[in-house]
């Protein structure tokens, strides 16, 4: 009677061990999924979910705006340059260059 006792007195605890965890890997699986991270499988191998058309498509797009974006930058970055350098020359310079141009 005595190791019925303890097994009673113990199973609400073993339950609770029990759900807390299977709660936490379902909890992290679920985040992995969402943040896009591959799943591990039984034997720790990453386990990547199928892609569809719509997520390629999207992949494709996002692609090709990052290389505009890049572009953009690269050309606001040789403005940026021209700006500084006609700010810190000096105006006699300046005034000669323009002078060259015409």
């Amino acid at each position: 009677m005595d190791k019925l006792a303890i097994l009673v007195d113990a199973l609400p605890w073993v339950l609770a061990i029990t759900v807390t965890g299977v709660g936490g890997w379902i909890l992290h699986t679920w985040l992995r999924v969402k943040h896009g991270y591959p799943l591990d499988g039984a034997w720790g191998q990453a386990v990547y979910p199928s892609r569809d058309n719509e997520a390629a498509e999207r992949i494709k797009l996002l692609t090709t705006e990052n290389a505009q974006l890049r572009a953009e930058l690269g050309s606001v970055k040789d403005r940026l340059e021209t700006v500084e350098r006609i700010i810190t020359d000096q105006p006699s310079k300046l005034a000669r260059e323009i002078e060259q141009l015409q």
